[in-house]
């Protein structure tokens, strides 16, 4: 019998939050892949009880730094559905464009700074600057557009402070607004540029048949709304979405994972699966670019889903860009006035990392008696550990620090927003 050989990997960026990753082999055969998140819980479920309307937006936004509008949304959403409350005219294309710019910065920091170093041969994104500085800043440019969007909307670039339940506290300026329309424009170019750049690349091999969950809307592509769907015909509306999935404890692991019903199977959220759902709803320049590399969909390796962060992104830039050329009047109101009452409200929206729902009930004196939130990560953790299953096998001939860095490539294709931590992954490979 073999000696057992363990990897310890420890301070690995380009991902946000703290874990490990066991790996089990018996006889040259994967018995076990764990995704060990061992950061401890941050209880925004129960705090956010007894609190007032207007303080759940806030609140929420501090879940995370990079997608705090998903957040926002998702939650605004719900308790406006809970309290019987119609937006006004105009907000709804606004919340449009602040989502937009979300995506975009999001979508920019991983794809140039977290994901694309792993493809071009460099441990970081820092050091990929250093022989490849234009492609860097072409990167860190996009992503500043991105934050100007959400200090233009939402008052800064970090847990914006002007969403509210309703829609804002106060209209954006219509030259503040029409201001951001040049660098949208140089945006979607480099976006472009960006698809094209990334489509070079050569991918490992990776073939699952995944279960795609995402959110489909009649008439574009989903961020805000939308029925949830799925590759194997599931079409329900988000009220309907606790009888269709599940969150369960797992032993190694502080984060809930999700299942869907019946039989607990893993499932995947995120780009590649809005893509492969969505497709024929992204902007004409995407759809465009899509058939011109001749790309298979549905793709089922999700090492190119920076291909379908990317197809997003010039999406994004191109529906911002419309909503900016629009912007001639400053919505008035800017919300609306929101009446308490009990009641009990729930909804789902596309974060940058994939579909993320939110349940609220409200009781008879006006607060917060109940919230449950289910964060895209969480939704993932399970498909993570499928797909370490499914790609361990063609890599365990390699040495154990090759195998633990292709199952970080392997991880990091999901972006997964574990907290706002820095340190993820420690490697652990019981060899026997």
């Amino acid at each position: 019998m073999a000696e057992p050989r363990t990897i310890k990997i420890s301070a690995i960026a380009r991902v946000e939050g703290e874990g490990a990753l066991n790996v089990t082999v018996r006889d040259g055969v994967v018995v076990a892949a764990e995704l060990n998140i061992y950061e401890p819980p941050r209880f925004f479920e129960a705090f956010l009880r007894g609190r007032e309307i207007r303080e759940i937006t806030d609140i929420v936004a501090r879940i995370c730094g990079i997608c705090p509008v998903a957040y926002q949304m998702s939650a605004a959403h719900a308790l406006e559905k809970a309290l019987g409350v119609s937006v006004p005219a105009g907000v709804r294309e606004l919340r449009r464009l602040l989502y937009c710019g979300e995506w975009i910065e999001s979508h920019a920091l991983h794809v140039y700074m977290l994901h694309a170093p792993d493809f071009m041969g460099f441990e970081s994104g820092i050091a990929m600057a250093a022989k490849h500085r234009d492609i860097v800043e072409r990167g860190l440019r996009m992503k500043k557009i991105g934050n100007r969007i959400l200090e233009v909307l939402g008052g800064r670039a970090i847990h914006p402070i002007n969403v509210t339940v309703g829609g804002f506290y106060r209209s954006p300026r219509v030259a503040d607004v029409q201001a951001l329309l040049p660098e949208l424009q140089w945006g979607l170019a480099a976006a472009v540029e960006t698809f094209r750049w990334a489509a070079a690349f050569d991918f490992p091999k990776l073939d699952v048949d995944y279960e795609m969950v995402s959110l489909r809307h009649p008439t574009e592509y989903p961020m805000n709304e939308g029925n949830v769907v799925s590759s194997s015909g599931l079409n329900i509306a988000p009220e309907e979405y606790e009888q269709h999935f599940e969150e369960r404890h797992v032993p190694q692991s502080t984060a809930l994972h999700s299942v869907l019903l019946p039989g607990g199977k893993p499932y995947l959220v995120g780009p590649l699966a809005r893509v492969n759902l969505c497709r024929d709803q992204l902007s004409d320049t995407a759809k465009r670019e899509a058939d011109s590399a001749r790309l298979d969909w549905p793709c089922r390796n999700n090492f190119k889903s920076i291909l379908a962060r990317s197809l997003e992104m010039i999406t994004a830039f191109e529906e911002a860009a419309r909503i900016v050329e629009g912007y001639r009047v400053e919505p008035t109101p800017s919300r609306a006035e929101v009446t308490l009452r009990a009641g009990e409200g729930c909804h789902a929206t596309e974060a940058p990392r994939g579909l993320i729902y939110h349940r609220y009930r409200v009781g008879e004196n006006g607060l917060i008696a109940e919230a449950k939130i289910v964060p895209p990560t969480s939704q993932n953790q399970g498909q993570v550990e499928s797909d370490l299953a499914a790609y361990l096998p063609g890599v365990l001939h390699l040495a154990d620090a090759d195998v633990g860095r292709r199952c970080e490539h392997l991880i990091r294709n999901y972006d997964p927003c574990i907290s706002c931590a820095t340190h993820f992954l420690r490697v652990k490979i019981d060899r026997q």
